[in-house]
């Protein structure tokens, strides 16, 4: 594992972000400090190392990324968004230079709807569904499909959501982490700097 959380997050966010954010995808950087914190509570319950995992959505991919770092046997990084990739891979290129370590990971430039493959994990942030009604629910779905376990971000307020979700799909909530997460500056409409939502972050298991 990595050496601790906050050398994690500093890390973390040292990793370029999205270049040329869409904002109908929602493409929003993740926050570093955020990242560590939900991706170092998954690892202390077993949910990360030597686990083969899928970061959906991968974007730049911090949390595949953070999942590597903290032991995570294979990543597969599944992005739908090619003049994504470049970034994506100039973040491994310099997780390895950092670290001098060789890592096992996969980039996949496909939508998740046609991924397939069986992993121990899933791993993502996905739309919150804002501009694409129900994407997260989408991205839900797949995943249940893919993995026993989903690590996942979602917005407070849609915790209902959430709950019938589960119900719906034999799924628990093992855990959950609530995150005042920063969103910076990213599209021409912002006009702040800086907004805080309220996110938590679950762990899904199959009941």
């Amino acid at each position: 594992m990595f050496p601790s959380k906050k050398s994690l997050a500093v890390f973390l966010s040292r990793l370029k972000g999205f270049a040329h954010p869409t904002l109908a995808d929602e493409q929003y950087a993740t926050d570093s400090e955020v990242a560590a914190t939900f991706l170092w509570h998954a690892a202390l319950q077993g949910y990360i190392e030597e686990k083969t995992v899928a970061d959906f959505g991968a974007g730049p991919g911090i949390l595949g990324i953070g999942a590597l770092l903290l032991g995570a046997k294979h990543v597969v990084f599944v992005e739908k968004d090619l003049t994504v990739k470049e970034t994506l891979l100039e973040n491994l290129a310099y997780l390895a230079e950092q670290t001098e370590q060789t890592f096992s990971y996969e980039v996949v430039i496909k939508d998740i709807a046609t991924f397939s493959e069986q992993v121990d994990v899933i791993i993502m942030n996905p739309p919150f569904g804002t501009k694409s009604a129900h994407a997260d629910k989408f991205f839900l779905e797949r995943a249940v499909l893919c993995a026993p376990t989903i690590l996942s971000f979602h917005k407070t307020i849609t915790k209902d959501f959430i709950t019938a979700f589960c119900q719906d799909h034999t799924l628990r909530i093992a855990w959950e982490l609530p995150f005042s997460y920063p969103l910076k500056q990213t599209h021409a409409h912002h006009q702040k700097k800086r907004i805080y939502i309220e996110v938590t972050g679950f762990c899904f298991t199959r009941s």
